[in-house]
């Protein structure tokens, strides 16, 4: 199991200085990867909200080894042609470690609904799969509605898409199995991750091909259940809401929990 940290760029952690300074401690202190929220607003009292694709160009800038992405960007409210071509010029920034977690988003502090953006849930789905279509194909250097976007990144044949899901729904992870990696949200228990794993199993096309699954918990605790029930990643988390620096790079720099 691989260990990451997760990081809301909220309030405090909206600077993106301070966000770097984390991600360099993260290196140094032997972490696997640094995974950011992707959001414009979110509930009270969050007020400042850093961009995620600055933030994580600035950490791609700074390290060498870590995995880097949002987690998870809502690709029904975005330009896929703009997403393209960020995740491409972060993945080439990077040297090929770029992850692009997507979803299909909610609306945390009206982030949809105040911007006018598709609330319908299944509408949400049709654009997330039509996104998640295009991207694959121009990270390929394929035509995709007629365009072709160069440059590819440098993974090959695409970059890693891990897909959320929120527990109990099942579309999301029968979307997940599609992919390369799952990350299910608001699970209860490793047994709840251990029933769903098996449910989506039918579904992976390929069952030999590595599946990541990346599950989050709070700082202190155990990892070692979830990798038992088949997690692949532990992405220690922090509350949104009391969000200290002095605190997270605290934990940033005493080095990852192993199960």
């Amino acid at each position: 199991m691989r260990v990451a940290l997760f990081l809301p760029l909220f309030d405090e952690l909206s600077e993106p200085r301070v966000a770097l300074d984390i991600a360099v401690a993260a290196e140094a202190a032997g972490w696997d990867g640094v995974f950011v929220w992707d959001h414009l607003l979110y509930r009270e009292p969050v007020e400042r909200i850093a961009d995620p694709w600055v933030v994580l160009a600035a950490m791609a800038h700074a390290t060498e080894s870590l995995l880097l992405g949002p987690m998870v960007t809502p690709v029904p409210r975005r330009r896929r042609q703009v997403l393209a071509r960020q995740t491409v010029t972060l993945d080439r920034l990077s040297g090929g470690r770029l992850v692009f977690g997507a979803g299909l988003g909610g609306d945390p502090g009206g982030e949809l609904s105040r911007f006018g953006e598709e609330m319908q849930p299944r509408a949400r789905a049709t654009l997330l799969d039509d996104g998640l279509e295009h991207l694959d194909r121009w990270w390929r250097g394929e035509e995709a509605g007629g365009v072709r976007l160069l440059p590819q990144p440098v993974q090959q044949p695409r970059i890693p898409v891990w897909l959320a899901s929120r527990f109990p729904n099942r579309a999301p992870v029968r979307r997940a199995a599609n992919w390369d990696g799952w990350f299910p949200i608001g699970l209860p228990s490793p047994d709840d991750l251990a029933a769903q794993r098996d449910y989506a199993a039918p579904f992976r096309p390929d069952p030999a091909a590595p599946w990541e699954i990346a599950v989050d918990g709070p700082v202190g605790g155990d990892p070692a259940p979830w990798a038992a029930a088949g997690a692949t990643w532990w992405l220690v988390g922090f509350d949104p809401f009391h969000l200290v620096r002095a605190r997270v790079l605290e934990v940033a720099r005493a080095g990852p929990p192993r199960p």
